[in-house]
């Protein structure tokens, strides 16, 4: 199965089959990770969550077919490849990546798309770096509208409400709340020269974490006076 590279707009509207396969594609997902050290413990990782991946390539819009790099005829001229790409990025959406073969599936912004107009040796030929970003969508749900309350508003307030006949109601079993009690949550105020380990013991790291935003990245030091919540 041959690999395609393409770039559509506005839900597959417009599409742009790359004319020549990139040599390579580069896709990096970063994570959010804090590396702390600890004493007597070592490095400790805090675990963030995935960012959003980072895609580049290059290679270039070809002005004449050739069937030893174009993977396709008929394409667009280069010029007309630069501008189909700089109008999507300047309306301010995203686009999509789809590398067929692959798992490469991204919508995307553009973060930079630098061109080499002139290049010895390949006249009319124009060079790119394209640098995309992942794009992730909000998923918003729509507020639930009370359609009773809304009726009755409408409803003038000299008019007369039909009467509505209620169902007899059924006697229900008390309800049992089989719920675990909450963890109960204690201040402490830190003395001089008290660490977390003296102050929770093996469960240091629970406290650590629950406090995090007060200790800051360094767990060993901590100012007197400062307040922990503690969970029991």
């Amino acid at each position: 199965m041959a690999i395609e590279f393409w770039l559509s707009f506005n839900s597959g509207a417009e599409r742009l089959r790359l004319p020549v396969n990139p040599a390579s594609l580069s896709v990096n997902s970063p994570f959010g990770n804090t590396d702390i050290n600890i004493t007597q413990f070592g490095e400790y990782t805090i675990i963030g969550e995935r960012g959003a991946a980072e895609i580049s390539f290059s290679s270039f819009f070809p002005l004449q077919y050739n069937s030893s790099y174009c993977e396709y005829a008929d394409f667009p001229t280069p010029a007309e490849c630069v501008r189909t790409i700089e109008r999507w990025r300047d309306t301010r959406k995203p686009l999509r990546l789809v590398v067929t073969g692959t798992d490469v599936n991204y919508a995307a912004t553009i973060r930079d798309f630098p061109i080499e107009i002139q290049r010895a040796g390949s006249p009319g030929d124009i060079y790119y770096t394209l640098t995309l970003k992942e794009y992730r969508f909000l998923d918003v749900k729509p507020a639930v509208i009370d359609v009773e309350a809304a009726v009755s508003k409408s409803i003038s307030p000299t008019a007369k409400k039909p009467a509505v006949k209620k169902a007899p109601t059924k006697k229900r079993p008390p309800v049992v709340n089989k719920t675990k009690p909450k963890a109960k949550t204690t201040t402490r105020k830190v003395k001089h020269n008290e660490t977390l380990p003296k102050i929770a013991g093996k469960e240091w790291r629970k406290v650590y974490e629950a406090n995090y935003a007060t200790i800051g990245n360094n767990p060993n030091v901590i100012p007197q006076g400062t307040v922990l919540r503690i969970h029991s």
